[in-house]
């Protein structure tokens, strides 16, 4: 099965673009793209995160109603939310209202602040976890890998949850951490060119006050 399709100028597109029209636009504009930004990566982490079991559609729908409801994915602001946080978003029809995750959103802000002290960035600490070329499988040919099971276990130790070696793998693949394009997509060669231009945040030795 060839694993691209005609994106809408034409061009060759990762074949999971043709799920929904709105997956084009994340596809050419986000997916694949390095983030080196702690909200924006404490986004995508809380995203895949409500993913599970469910499709990308869902979630991709529901993005500005979480952004809302999570305070913008502001990590200190949601480490404090409190239990009466956790009941407004189970009343809240405009996010998934999965107890579990939800609580795992703000149990994880907590474990992050914790990593952004020690580390001096959340980013600086997933992105040592890059994996070498060598040890790359072909694009889309995983749904986990070396790297994804070794950050999975580093995070359940510091007490993060819903993030198994899957979760951590779509991470990876949101946030530039592998490029996972297709072969001949189109935007793997954009994503490429990024990867090589990003200045990886280095994890400072002794937290961040040191």
């Amino acid at each position: 099965m060839n694993d691209t399709i005609p994106g809408p100028d034409g061009l060759p597109r990762c074949r999971w673009c043709a799920a929904a029209p709105e997956f084009f636009d994340y596809h050419d504009r986000e997916w694949g793209f390095p983030v080196g930004e702690d909200t924006r990566l404490f986004e995508k982490f809380c995203l895949e995160s409500f993913q599970s079991g469910l499709s990308w559609r869902t979630i991709l729908a529901k993005r500005e109603n979480f952004r809302a409801a999570f305070a913008g994915f502001s990590i200190p602001a949601v480490a404090a939310f409190t239990d009466a946080d956790t009941e407004r978003l189970l009343a809240d029809a405009g996010i998934i209202r999965h107890r579990g995750k939800i609580e795992a959103v703000v149990n994880n802000a907590r474990r992050a602040l914790d990593l952004i002290d020690e580390k001096g960035s959340l980013a600086a600490h997933v992105w040592s976890f890059e994996p070498a070329e060598a040890d790359l499988a072909a694009p889309q040919s995983a749904s986990t890998s070396p790297a994804s099971v070794a950050l999975s276990k580093d995070l359940k130790k510091r007490g993060w949850k819903f993030v198994g070696p899957t979760t951590v793998y779509a991470l990876m693949q949101a946030m530039g951490l592998i490029n996972d394009h297709a072969t001949d997509c189109s935007i793997r060669s954009a994503v490429e060119q990024a990867r090589q231009a990003f200045p990886r945040p280095v994890p400072k030795s002794g937290g961040i006050n040191a």
